[in-house]
């Protein structure tokens, strides 16, 4: 069976393992507060270029966004997202158990527009109502889209004029950031968010991702939140571990790209041979529309997601590239959709 399923499925990258093995039978402090994770910050905070930034790491993105937004949001506070967000789909109402309703707007292609967030905050205009007050977005988003520096400095400015945060979940940001069609640079992140976080478990790493807080309103007592929300592993040294491996010598950025690039080429090579696309698709995740029949017959080989059935006998199946994919995995597939 050929693993086209997701990003994570395989362990961890060799030098994030590597790593995590010459390290093992250290001991040091834990919950977070030891030499590895306060040097992985201090990566990801100059990979950034945001120095002042606050840097926690946390197992799994669910757990990072629920326990930031709750941490962020006053009790009757909202966030807005679109119909296709991780937190409004994907996350059994992870935050929505918090008491913070996801406000959603009707969305195809993944990408959060102003007049989206306008029209959602227009909606909600007195204490009758949630209170919209967080905008959350994923870079590169649930349908492999990604955002362009127009689109996110637009976000910015209309999170400026209405009172607003802008959060970002950057479960996939690796792949978004080494797309060929990209023109966000690391560093304009934390100029257009309030907060972010850097994906690790769907990029090389065995768990983890971290959280840069940039607003300094949302710094305070965060800790406390990590810990009442079971956040807090007390051997946070695995993590931090992971994140300086991770960035180490471009290796963030570079398995990405290889992800990346044998995306493109499944997605050229399934065009090329007739079939369209759900969407287009510039990053690691790819949304291929074929007959029932044509997928009846992958399953035999391949493993991956069903999306959609965007019409009587036609299905639309996720496909997913990793650092671990083999380009004679990509050949593979190609060849039995021929």
């Amino acid at each position: 069976m050929i693993y086209l399923k997701n990003d994570y499925s395989e362990g961890c990258h060799p030098e994030v393992l590597a790593a995590l093995t010459r390290t093992n039978l250290e001991a040091t402090t834990g919950y977070g507060e030891d030499e590895y994770c306060k040097a992985a910050a201090e990566k990801i905070k100059a990979c950034f270029q945001c120095p002042d930034a606050d840097v926690h790491f946390l197992v799994g993105g669910t757990q990072v966004n629920f326990t930031a937004l709750d941490a962020f949001l006053r009790p009757w506070e909202a966030a807005i997202a679109t119909s296709l967000g991780h937190i409004a789909v994907h996350e059994t109402g992870a935050v929505e158990g918090t008491g913070h309703k996801v406000l959603t707007a009707p969305c195809t292609d993944g990408i959060l527009t102003p007049q989206m967030v306008r029209e959602i905050v227009a909606a909600h205009p007195n204490e009758h109502m949630v209170k919209p007050r967080i905008v959350y977005i994923s870079d590169s988003t649930e349908v492999g889209t990604i955002y362009h520096k127009a689109e996110l400095a637009a976000l910015h400015d209309c999170c400026e004029e209405l009172g607003l945060l802008l959060y970002l979940d950057g479960a996939r940001l690796a792949s978004a950031l080494t797309s060929p069609e990209n023109d966000i640079a690391p560093e304009d992140l934390p100029r257009y968010c309030d907060a972010f976080y850097v994906g690790g478990t769907k990029n090389g790493a065995l768990f983890g991702e971290a959280l840069v807080i940039v607003n300094d309103a949302l710094k305070p007592d965060f800790r406390y939140a990590i810990k009442q929300h079971g956040g807090m592993l007390a051997k946070g040294r695995l993590l931090g571990v992971q994140f300086g491996a991770l960035f180490e010598n471009d290796l963030w950025f570079s398995i990405a790209r290889h992800a990346n690039a044998l995306a493109d080429k499944l997605q050229s090579g399934i065009e090329k041979a007739g079939y369209s696309l759900l969407v287009h698709s510039p990053s690691n995740q790819i949304f291929p529309i074929f007959p029932d029949e044509m997928v009846r017959k992958l399953e035999k080989d391949f493993a991956f997601e069903i999306q959609a059935h965007p019409a009587p006998g036609q299905t639309c199946i996720r496909l997913v590239t990793s650092w671990a994919t083999e380009e004679a995995a990509v050949d593979a597939f190609l060849k039995a959709i021929q």
